[in-house]
């Protein structure tokens, strides 16, 4: 049964990595998906990207989570295009590593606005849209927010943060046939941060694909089940 075909999506940070992957794997299902992130041309070629396949429906534009207007006059374009909101992906997020003492306050509020705040908006915005329809929102977190490490403080922060928001929000919508799950990945082969994507063949990292593969077995599942936080690591990680 694919509980997937027919539904609309929205995806934060879906013109590359993670969200990309998880954007293509929606569509391949059926899914009508509309992406988002800062850079606009990122997101018009991203879309045209998705496009490959005939007979996908994929929208794009750029948004800053950060800003809620901005999120609110997107959420109002998924509304006016598909009549609501079925799925939401929160998986826009920035990344720093700097200790405390050399955290510039920009660096600390582009990390939480992004990762945490963002995530708020969005939800703020979306809920109205799943009330009276159900839905599932799945919040892309990170293992950085269970495990601490110095010169990460502030994406600590963000992602510790985001999981204690992810539970709480799942208790408040759950009999508004609303589930939330947050997914916790581990290191993964993205340009993500400061590094960039390596040979897939010669990494022992995660890939992009493996968190959306993720994502649709969440979205998949039974609706009486409800897998609230994934972690996710890879098999063997380096010594």
């Amino acid at each position: 049964m694919n509980r997937i075909e027919g539904r609309s999506a929205m995806v934060t940070g879906g013109s590359r990595g993670i969200g990309f992957a998880i954007a293509e794997a929606l569509l391949e299902r059926g899914c009508r998906v509309f992406i988002c992130s800062r850079n606009e041309d990122e997101v018009r070629k991203s879309v045209a990207a998705l496009k490959n396949e005939p007979g996908r429906e994929i929208h794009g534009a750029a948004c800053d989570v950060r800003n809620y207007e901005s999120v609110s006059d997107l959420l109002g374009r998924a509304k006016e295009i598909f009549g609501g909101l079925d799925i939401l992906v929160n998986n826009a997020g920035v990344g720093s590593r700097s200790y405390v003492e050399q955290t510039t306050i920009e660096e600390w509020n582009a990390t939480i606005e992004t990762n945490l705040t963002g995530v708020f908006h969005c939800c703020h915005a979306a809920i109205p849209l799943m009330k009276d329809r159900g839905g599932y929102i799945i919040n892309i977190a990170s293992l950085a927010g269970k495990y601490a490490h110095p010169g990460s403080a502030a994406y600590n922060a963000s992602k510790f943060g985001l999981l204690g928001f992810s539970e709480a929000l799942m208790q408040e919508v759950r009999y508004d046939h609303i589930r939330v799950s947050c997914i916790m990945p581990g290191s993964v082969n993205t340009g993500f941060g400061r590094g960039g994507g390596q040979d897939p063949a010669t990494t022992w990292k995660l890939l992009p694909g493996d968190v959306a593969a993720v994502v649709i077995d969440l979205l998949e599942m039974d609706p009486r089940a409800l897998p609230s936080r994934i972690e996710l690591r890879p098999s063997e990680p380096k010594k």
